[in-house]
């Protein structure tokens, strides 16, 4: 392997487990925020703040900069945001489209 595809194959990794960890990060805050809105109702006891959620903008760039397969496994493997169309169609579709670029590359270089 050359140094271009090793640097690419790093890239990859990177990216796609950023996307899968971000989706794990937001999936956690999520649930921290909604335990906690349910001891808010109770008296007593102290407040603490909600934890700043991952914007969706964020976990779209994510995948569309390379991190499609890990923001797949994200969203099915820590089951989140898969009640959101736009995420169910929206992933794979910028998977696809990944995908249907380095087919047009790879076929455009040989």
């Amino acid at each position: 392997m050359d140094a271009k595809t090793i640097i690419l194959l790093c890239y990859a990794a990177a990216v796609n487990l950023t996307a899968f960890v971000l989706f794990g990060v937001d999936k956690r805050r999520a649930q921290f925020n909604g335990v906690l809105e349910k001891k808010r109702r109770r008296k007593g006891e102290p407040q603490k703040e909600p934890k700043q959620r991952i914007p969706e903008k964020t976990l779209f760039v994510t995948a569309a900069v390379g991190g499609s397969i890990g923001a797949i496994l994200g969203m099915w493997l820590f089951r989140h945001k898969t009640k959101h169309w736009y995420f169910v169609f929206g992933m794979p579709g910028i998977l696809l489209a990944q995908l249907l670029i380095v087919w047009i590359a790879v076929r455009g270089i040989n």
